[in-house]
């Protein structure tokens, strides 16, 4: 898998709205993501099918409960053959040792294990008003993020305007997976910590997760090729 790519948010309610986005690209295959609409509609044989088009996944999740619950997840998802799972850090380092003691195959490979954050609609301020967390934002980002690499995780999902700083505190090997990522002239609609794909790059973004700039647009192809040009161009 490439350090650096753009991936897709496939946000949408059903097998059929899928295919027909992606049958769009008749040239490119490119990184997507199943969130919990898609995957809770189509269950596991919407990844089965994504998979077969010969398109990398990141299966997103989320997963958040006891680290026995967590772990008993992660050996089912293993068997999808995802390139990319990802859990709550909030969850604890035990829950995250336990997901990648059940995301390990017999053979010792494992799809990659991120966590997740703060996501990129709560401000300071929803997280004290709404969570009782009243320190910095941003120092609870990097928080989160030493516990997932204290946990053995991959690399974790944050706002592309903390993906520096965590390279910083983990490594240029933890990965910062970022959504958050809208062009200079669209709508960030309920996202409140947002960069453009060029200043994600410039501020240390590994992976890009893109959803409504691509899938809602006039020319969703198009849009992606300026955004994989801003990226990685």
């Amino acid at each position: 898998m490439n350090k650096r790519d753009v991936i897709i948010a496939c946000d949408f309610a059903g097998a059929a709205e899928t295919f027909e986005f992606l049958d769009k690209f008749t040239e490119e295959k490119p990184f997507v993501k199943i969130g919990m609409e898609l995957f809770y509609s189509e269950g596991p044989q919407i990844v089965r099918e994504i998979k077969a088009r010969g398109h990398k996944v990141f299966l997103d999740l989320k997963l958040h409960d006891i680290p026995n619950t967590v772990k008993k997840a992660m050996s089912v998802l293993s068997g999808l053959d995802v390139d990319i799972v990802n859990v709550h850090a909030a969850g604890t380092i035990a829950m995250m040792e336990a997901a990648i003691e059940g995301l390990t195959r017999a053979d010792g490979t494992r799809p990659l294990l991120i966590a997740v954050t703060q996501l990129t609609s709560t401000d300071q301020q929803r997280m004290e008003d709404d969570l009782l967390i009243k320190e910095p934002i941003d120092k609870v980002v990097m928080h989160y993020a030493e516990n997932a690499k204290k946990a053995g995780l991959d690399g974790v999902v944050c706002s592309p305007l903390e993906a520096e700083a965590v390279h910083k505190h983990c490594g240029d090997d933890f990965l910062t997976v970022t959504p958050g990522i809208r062009f200079a002239d669209g709508d960030k609609g309920d996202q409140k910590r947002v960069m453009t794909p060029a200043a994600a790059k410039e501020a240390g973004s590994d992976l890009i997760v893109v959803g409504r700039p691509i899938t809602k647009a006039e020319d969703p192809v198009a849009a992606y090729r300026r955004c994989v040009k801003e990226f990685l161009g």
